[in-house]
């Protein structure tokens, strides 16, 4: 079958059968892709086609063949859903995980890129300067910063937390 012949076959065939398949599986979006992934075999050996008597058939038995399968697949995972108990309550983040989360946020994104790949993603000092393309002295300088910073943010919001001001050892600054 010539890629032309292929083409008007595909025409005329295609909307007869999504009818059949859909009046099989009571579904017309599935009925459209199972015919469609039928028609792309039957694409893949449209030299031999016409050896077939009926290239239409074919296309319906492949179709109807899919649309089983896809019943086959649905079905074993809704077992699986049904035999599988809810998963408990998971708890939601601690005031610990905000807090961090949030200071993260307020640092500049070179500082907050370096210290979660490092820390979070636990990427060596020179896997996070290959990642971002920095030099590795950049990624141990914003490292550094960026640590330094997460402290003063993260004590001073421990400090709101508690209601007191900071103390001088915290500050740095004799009164």
């Amino acid at each position: 079958m010539t890629e032309d012949e292929f083409d008007a076959f595909y025409a005329s065939a295609f909307p007869r059968v999504v009818g059949q398949v859909y009046a099989f599986t009571g579904d017309h979006g599935q009925a459209q892709d199972v015919v469609q992934e039928a028609f792309v075999r039957a694409w893949d050996r449209r030299r031999d086609f016409l050896a077939t008597q009926a290239p239409e058939a074919w296309i319906r038995t492949v179709a109807m063949r899919l649309a089983v399968s896809h019943w086959r697949r649905a079905r074993r995972w809704l077992d699986l859903v049904r035999r599988t108990p809810p998963p408990e309550h998971a708890p939601g983040p601690g005031p610990e995980h905000l807090a961090l989360v949030h200071a993260l946020r307020q640092l500049p994104e070179a500082q907050r890129l370096a210290i979660v790949l490092h820390h979070l993603c636990d990427l060596s000092v020179e896997q996070v300067a290959a990642e971002t393309g920095a030099p590795t002295g950049t990624v141990k300088a914003r490292l550094a910063r960026g640590r330094a910073a997460l402290a003063r943010i993260l004590s001073a919001s421990e400090n709101d937390a508690l209601g007191g001001p900071p103390s001088e050892k915290e500050t740095g600054r004799v009164r």
